[in-house]
């Protein structure tokens, strides 16, 4: 019912800027913005982590205590496309981040969240 795929990942330097960008293609009859959306990533040797979500009507977003006050998570319903805007960027940022979308979904875990995209490499050099 939707396809999710990420773009903008990179390497950048520590104290560096990232723009992710998430495209959503839904088919006919369903409606992006019933869509809650969130990011998470997974760095080397750990398990997939929740980092940031957004209600479908882009009114209430959440984050992870980490990345609070430098990531920021937006959507455009026109476009179907979510963005996670990245600032002061560090090395433990360092991670394949996943764009995931669930019907109605409000939640930070995985289980929430049904569609996933392919994901994007962001690495942080110090």
């Amino acid at each position: 019912q939707v396809q999710l795929v990420e773009s903008g990942g990179g390497l950048v330097q520590a104290g560096g800027s990232l723009r992710l960008s998430c495209a959503a293609s839904v088919l006919s009859g369903f409606t992006f913005s019933r869509y809650g959306m969130a990011w998470f990533r997974q760095a080397p040797g750990k398990e997939r982590e929740f980092v940031a979500r957004i209600t479908g009507s882009g009114t209430n977003t959440d984050y992870t205590s980490p990345v609070k006050g430098r990531f920021t998570i937006s959507r455009d319903n026109r476009k179907n496309t979510v963005s996670l805007q990245m600032v002061s960027l560090k090395p433990e940022d360092t991670a394949v981040y996943y764009c995931a979308g669930g019907e109605w979904s409000i939640g930070t875990t995985e289980s929430d969240y049904a569609y996933w995209g392919p994901g994007t490499q962001v690495t942080v050099s110090s």
